[in-house]
């Protein structure tokens, strides 16, 4: 694990993904907060290495976030849409993801995809909003990479700390990567976990 840290932060470093983080929240994040008209929660970038125990092995990687969540929760994570909205071909949604057995809050997601990137059917899935991401690229066949950015602590706002269940708004940490098919960018994702 360590070395895994180590690695993503010198390659963190020489892309400049310890740069301040902008005023605004990250993209996605700030895109479908505007649309749904609620404030998004204040975020700030984090060196991977500051990120602590378990959020570290959670987001400082470049696995499939469906599988190392559902890996560490000990079993499969259910989407839920919290609002969705199209620009053209590009699609956005914030979503919730939860443990299927006790529907908790595992993830909360912002989601700009590339519509055209996919084939039909693959677009239709996505459209409908029933399966994560992660999973429906998998199952469908479809080799993707999802790169972290930039890693954030998060200042969750009320909406946020609502759906997450929780009574103060205790930092939160979470991820923003870029997702690419054979090396052309994708979609953007903001990734945060709750309180773990």
């Amino acid at each position: 694990m360590r070395k895994i840290v180590r690695s993503i932060a010198r390659h963190a470093t020489s892309r400049s993904l310890l740069r301040r983080a902008p005023a605004r929240s990250p993209y996605p994040l700030d895109v479908v907060y505007a649309q749904a008209g609620i404030e998004a929660p204040r975020t700030r970038a984090i060196a991977p290495g500051r990120i602590p125990s378990p959020y570290r092995s959670l987001l400082v990687h470049e696995r499939d976030m469906t599988l190392t969540l559902e890996s560490h929760f000990g079993g499969r994570v259910s989407l839920r849409a919290l609002s969705t909205f199209r620009k053209g071909w590009s699609y956005y949604r914030r979503v919730l993801l939860v443990q299927e057995y006790s529907a908790r809050p595992v993830e909360m997601g912002a989601v700009r995809i590339d519509l055209l990137a996919f084939k039909p059917r693959i677009r239709s899935q996505i459209l409908s909003n029933r399966v994560p991401l992660g999973r429906l690229l998998r199952d469908g066949g479809v080799d993707y990479k999802s790169r972290p950015t930039v890693f954030l602590a998060v200042t969750p706002n009320s909406e946020m700390m609502g759906v997450f269940w929780m009574r103060e708004p205790l930092t939160l940490y979470g991820r923003q990567t870029e997702m690419s098919i054979d090396g052309r960018k994708v979609g953007d994702i903001v990734e945060i976990l709750p309180l773990v």
